[in-house]
């Protein structure tokens, strides 16, 4: 009797040895946990919504396919206030504290410099959204950006404006440069100078502004006594309303004016600023238009339009959105490509695939950036109210550069195009 305990004892013991040597159901269903910094409060925050809730359809929708690697997939977020300041404690919480097993980028460039540090320290790939030439200074092999700038960013994010520029009689030949004293403001900046000297254009101002700035009349005022043909501004949506006001307000006398403002991508500021948009070219990553109507894309936005109301986002989502949506897709592929979450094996993934999306082929080029640009230019034309209706056509704002995406010609000079 004792030899027949003995030996089923140890063949309970040698099972139990076993089963703890595999992964337990539990374990496997563990979540695929994806950490960010992403702006719900301060001047950023309007983008930095609209960007969380195409994240959150995201992974409702891989989740709803059985998640990644088959484990559910959860964001863990917090508010970076739209201050750089808190984006490095964040990022040391997600990796040290919280252990997630991924992190991604908050939105824009002043978002995604300060945890740049930490990201190396810790050796993460890390995509980012919105973040122009950031990695020009690190060259760390492991970042990329969702950026629709594209490769060597400063210069290809501003050519755009000296295209729409060139392609008018007369094209401009001097020009004013307007930018806030921030990291975006100061690079697009940067990349303006290259283009000016490259297409024969005469700095005949060229300033910063700091970020308190409440007052821009006596900036137009300064830049209008320099009698440019273009002024280019590179502002954040705050700024870019008080410049738009300002400049109809003293009555700014120029022939190409925009190029840099950020914000006038959202739908309340296109919907507050409404006819005093008309004849200004701006930059833009994304619009309805029939040449940008990539596979998915619409199916996506019916989604989110569906959802934005309740979450007090930006109705239409146009801007960000779409491309909030896309690098968590990637992402993902990569995730899926490897079969697994090895930092490096995710890093050679990204830099050697090109990535089907909604918003058309995606690939990395040097220093992570897209290795082909998918910025517009864009103007407003004919703009009589402020509702949201004249918006969500496809047809505001005109789309006047590149070629392959053009639906439009430019009303010109900026003068009477505001009329």
């Amino acid at each position: 009797m004792r030899r027949f305990f003995a030996r089923n004892a140890a063949i309970v013991i040698a099972a139990v040895l076993c089963l703890g040597l595999l992964p337990s159901p539990a374990r496997a269903a563990d979540p695929i946990r994806i950490g960010l910094g992403m702006a719900q409060t301060g001047p950023l925050a309007a983008n930095g919504k609209s960007a969380l809730l195409a994240m959150e359809i995201w992974k409702d929708t891989i989740n709803a396919k059985g998640g990644l690697l088959g484990r559910p997939v959860q964001l863990v977020v917090y508010d970076d206030q739209s201050q750089p300041s808190t984006v490095p404690g964040i990022y040391t919480k997600l990796l040290d504290v919280d252990k997630v097993d991924l992190v991604v980028s908050g939105y824009g460039t002043n978002m995604i410099a300060p945890a740049m540090p930490i990201i190396i320290q810790h050796q993460r790939t890390f995509l980012s959204l919105f973040g122009l030439a950031v990695n020009h200074q690190f060259h760390y092999p492991k970042y990329f950006t969702i950026t629709p700038t594209g490769p060597d960013a400063a210069v290809s994010s501003t050519v755009g404006f000296f295209e729409v520029g060139a392609m008018q009689k007369p094209a401009p030949k001097t020009l004013a440069i307007v930018a806030a004293d921030a990291e975006y403001p100061r690079t697009s900046a940067d990349g303006v100078r290259i283009n000016a000297k490259k297409f024969g254009w005469k700095i005949v101002y060229d300033k910063n502004y700091p970020p308190t700035t409440t007052d821009y009349s006596p900036i137009i005022r300064a830049v209008q006594a320099t009698s440019p043909d273009a002024v280019f501004v590179a502002s954040y949506p705050l700024d870019t309303v008080g410049i738009v006001r300002a400049a109809n307000e003293v009555g700014l006398k120029t022939e190409l004016f925009g190029g840099g403002m950020v914000g006038l991508q959202t739908t309340s500021v296109k919907e507050e600023l409404g006819p005093l948009l008309n004849g200004i070219v701006n930059y833009d990553f994304w619009i309805p238009a029939k040449t940008m109507q990539f596979p998915g894309v619409l199916d996506f936005l019916k989604q989110y339009q569906a959802k934005a109301p309740a979450a007090g986002v930006d109705p239409l989502g146009y801007y960000l959105a779409p491309w909030a949506y896309t690098y968590m897709t990637v992402l993902a592929d990569a995730v899926e490509g490897t079969h697994g979450l090895d930092q490096d094996k995710l890093a050679d993934y990204m830099r050697n695939h090109t990535f089907k999306t909604i918003m058309g082929d995606i690939a990395f080029g040097p220093d992570g950036e897209l290795s082909v640009p998918h910025t517009l230019m864009v103007q407003y034309q004919h703009l009589t109210g402020n509702g949201l209706d004249q918006f969500n056509t496809g047809q505001q704002p005109v789309i006047l550069w590149p070629a392959k995406y053009a639906d439009g010609k430019a009303l010109y000079p900026y003068t009477d195009a505001g009329k």
